[in-house]
């Protein structure tokens, strides 16, 4: 009997047999906004040389073949069996918009996050940057091949020979006002070189010309203390080993990490190589990057107050290796630095890390992703930290370094508490400042010194209520209370912008006595205005700091002592140092700790430990104040003695006891629809397909709901939560990808996936 395996491959046609014609070029497609998955396209002979992974092409999609937009991803040369494959029409880019690095750390962030990988690319990669904003057509020189390498041979007169000397040392091609500029000469002996084919030529896009930044005024480097010096070394060590290493570093208020973040990214710089700086507010990023900016010669800044002519501008540069460093806020983690040496993610507990829409990432994971793939180390600041970064610094993962004291052994500020529950506070009180919070502003604005007042709530009132027959105003969309905006008349929602004139009488019984109240940071501002006539207040919020540059007036403003009260929100309570700051008064610290939200006490802690460090770092020293309803909760009792230890070590327990994070991973899926039956019955279905496929893989698990969200019901939507979680990561990812994949939900039922929720609400 013949060997049938030996007769199976004798029919094979040697590899060299095989027709050449049935080799392809083939490019594999993603879409931003077209079916999720890889698609392969065949790349004609002419579009070859043009096509690379990270650029954008047109492609024919679907039985229409309607022209469609997607990134290249892969590129292979195989033999294309079966079905012919479509042709790509158009390749959109000259150049590929993310490096190969780049282009798999969006790969690993749609395989952690669970989202299209077309998605991905499209957020990482700006839309200025996309359509090149800000710039235009023009002719562009670069040396010919003729000139390259033979300078030195060249005979040639003076102004000619600096003309090549100058496009030599450029790192890019230059338009000819730009080389006769750096030449320091008139266009004729650019239009000899060109006679002469010792310049190319060719048609390209480059940068509008932009205004020259003021030069600030230079810092030289401070002088560390031990704790400092010890932190630095640390940092230094892994950057000379050339290693990924992910340092925690620790240190109270005022302790001085930006300064140890500078003098590393100092060596960075020496070795020839860049570092990205993300801070998490907008807020933060003018003091930040003036503080680098007095330090370094070349840095960028990228956040979403940019135009995109900006965006684009700033892209290229750091694109180019024009940039030391690189400022910014969330979306910095993408910055396409071709030289990375160290990445640095300062307040790193802070939420608004975390992305809330599609695709939901967390910059402090992909930066540390980011880090590992490239090998350079990353440094993670806080005084607060994640109780997820603080469990893996002590369980090895992470490194952690202490900064337990202040700079030049400044004390931190003295915290006490007042009771709102005591009732002389409401025989004698009336509004949101207190009798010993008005005592002490007073004292403070005495003194010159300056005080922050921070309340995390926006607006008027929170709360307008009929007290005849107990109508509560709200959004008919939301079904959650407005809030009463004093400036312009109006009751808003903050979470779907529904507004309607503020009403004078109930929207139901017409009782004309109807009650405002509640404290946002408008009345907050009204009451200090009429308490302290005289004195220069600001309020920072989302509401007063919507304008271009409006952060940057407003804390330049404080930091010049135009301003002596400056109140807000919770922009105002994280990485700011004023030192003529001698006050902080918190309103009300219980904002956010009784949310239905297993972080809420976490918050709190951060919120209070943070505000409470911009006083006490001048000469001057300072104090803080909290009033609150629960002065004996563990979280407030460990703020006031800037304790972290102490809070960690009473609210681990219970994370661990629950199974939450960062003793498990959670996925967090939410159903919404305009009717309240279909969007649960859906939901109903997710849970069954989610805990179907977590017992078939065995794993150790638990799902819970679906249940109504807290917020039930947003901007005409009802919601639906699950919640699923288990101590093993990748068996969670992998049951909730094949569990929710194929999904199709009802007309007008949506469904999103959150891995790592922040956001529980």
């Amino acid at each position: 009997m013949p060997d049938v395996q030996q007769q199976f491959f004798d029919d094979e046609p040697a590899p060299w047999e095989a027709d050449a014609e049935a080799i392809r070029r083939v490019a594999t497609i993603v879409f931003p906004d077209g079916p999720p998955g890889e698609f392969d396209y065949v790349v004609p002979e002419p579009l070859c040389d043009q096509i690379e992974p990270g650029c954008r092409v047109r492609v024919p999609l679907g039985q229409g073949n309607r022209p469609t937009v997607g990134y290249c991803v892969r590129l292979e040369s195989r033999v294309v069996a079966g079905r012919p494959l479509k042709a790509i029409r158009d390749v959109l880019d000259r150049r590929t918009l993310l490096s190969p690095a780049m282009l798999r750390l969006t790969g690993w962030i749609a395989e952690e996050y669970l989202c299209a990988w077309g998605q991905v690319i499209e957020t990482v990669v700006p839309a200025g940057v996309r359509f090149q904003s800000g710039t235009r057509q023009a002719t562009v020189l670069s040396l010919a091949p003729a000139a390259a390498g033979r300078l030195d041979e060249l005979n040639l007169p003076p102004k000619q020979a600096a003309v090549l000397a100058a496009l030599a040392a450029a790192q890019r091609p230059l338009a000819v006002g730009q080389l006769a500029k750096l030449a320091g000469c008139t266009h004729a002996p650019i239009a000899a070189l060109r006679r002469k084919g010792l310049i190319a030529v060719r048609t390209d896009r480059v940068e509008n010309a932009q205004p020259p930044e003021d030069a600030p005024r230079r810092e030289n480097h401070l002088v560390l203390n031990p704790d400092q010096q010890r932190a630095l070394d640390a940092i230094l060590a892994a950057l000379r080993s050339r290693r990924s290493e992910t340092i925690l570093l620790h240190g109270v208020t005022g302790s001085g990490k930006t300064e140890v973040y500078i003098q590393a990214i100092q060596e960075v710089i020496h070795y020839g190589r860049q570092a990205i700086v993300l801070v998490p507010e907008i807020s933060l990023t003018p003091q930040t990057l003036a503080r680098f900016r007095s330090r370094f010669d070349h840095v960028a800044v990228l956040h979403s107050h940019l135009s995109d002519a900006e965006r684009h501008g700033q892209w290229q540069r750091i694109a180019d290796g024009r940039v030391q460093v690189v400022v910014g806020a969330r979306s910095a983690v993408f910055a396409p630095a071709p030289h990375l040496g160290l990445i640095v993610v300062d307040e790193e507990h802070e939420g608004t890390f975390k992305q809330e829409s599609a695709p939901r990432y967390h910059a402090r994971e992909v930066a540390i992703a980011r880090a590992q793939a490239e090998d350079v180390p990353i440094v993670l600041g806080s005084a607060t930290p994640s109780l997820e970064s603080w469990h893996r610094a002590r369980s090895g993962a992470f490194r952690l370094i202490e900064l337990p004291r202040r700079v030049l052994a400044r004390p931190l500020p003295e915290v006490g508490t007042i009771d709102l529950r005591e009732r002389i506070h409401a025989r004698h009180s009336r509004g949101a400042i207190s009798r010993p919070l008005h005592a002490a502003i007073d004292e403070a604005l005495a003194d010159g010194g300056q005080v922050i007042l921070l309340l995390n709530r926006r607006g008027y009132s929170t709360h307008i209520q009929c007290p005849g027959c107990g109508h509560v105003v709200t959004c008919p969309d939301c079904e959650i209370a407005l809030t009463h905006h004093r400036t312009e008349e109006i009751a808003l929602c903050h979470y779907c912008d529904y507004r309607i004139p503020a009403p004078r009488e109930c929207p139901e019984c017409r009782f004309a006595g109807i009650r405002y109240s509640g404290q946002g940071t408008q009345r907050l501002e009204a009451e200090v205005v009429a308490r302290f006539p005289g004195v220069p207040c600001l309020r920072m919020d989302t509401d007063t700091m919507r304008a271009r540059g409006s952060h940057q007036r407003a804390l330049a403003a404080f930091r010049d002592g135009d301003v002596r009260i400056l109140l807000g929100t919770q922009m105002i309570a994280k990485g700011l140092d004023f030192p003529n700051v001698t006050l902080v008064g918190v309103i009300n610290a219980d904002t956010a700790l009784h949310l239905p939200d297993f972080r809420a006490a976490e918050r709190t802690f951060h919120l209070v430990t943070q505000v409470a460090g911009r006083t006490g770092r001048g000469e001057k020293g300072g104090r803080v104040l909290v009033q609150t309803f629960s002065p004996e909760h563990p979280a407030i009792q460990a703020a006031l003695r800037h304790d972290y230890a102490a809070f960690a070590a009473s609210e681990l327990p219970l994370r661990e006891m629950l199974s939450y994070p960062p003793y498990s991973s959670m996925i967090r899926i939410v159903v919404r629809g305009p009717s309240e039956k279909t969007a649960g019955e859906f939901a109903d279905h997710v849970a069954v397909r989610v805990r179907a496929e977590l017992d078939t893989r065995g794993a150790s698990a638990r799902v819970l709901g679906p249940a109504p969200a807290p917020f039930a019901k947003l901007r005409g939507k009802y919601r639906f939560q699950i919640q699923a979680q288990s101590p093993d990561r990748a068996n969670l990812h992998a049951a909730v990808r094949q569990a929710t994949g194929g999904l199709k939900p009802p007309d007008e039922v949506q469904w999103i996936v959150d891995v790592d929720p922040l956001d529980m609400l």
